[in-house]
């Protein structure tokens, strides 16, 4: 599964994260495999679950 970069930016910047937001905003690409960086989302303390159905998207 895939999430939107900006929802994770969003959800940084919520948190006043605004340092680690901007990174992201920078460093990933649009949509962010979850599998292939659960690690960095996990260190984020970025947990897929809570983020919106409509973040969510489709396997590419």
């Amino acid at each position: 599964m895939t999430v939107s970069k900006s929802s994770v930016v969003a959800v940084l910047r919520r948190r006043g994260q605004h340092d680690r937001a901007d990174w992201v905003d920078r460093v990933l690409p649009e949509h962010i495999d979850t599998a292939r960086n659960a690690g960095l989302l996990d260190l984020l303390a970025v947990d897929v679950a809570d983020l919106t159905g409509e973040a969510a998207c489709e396997p590419r």
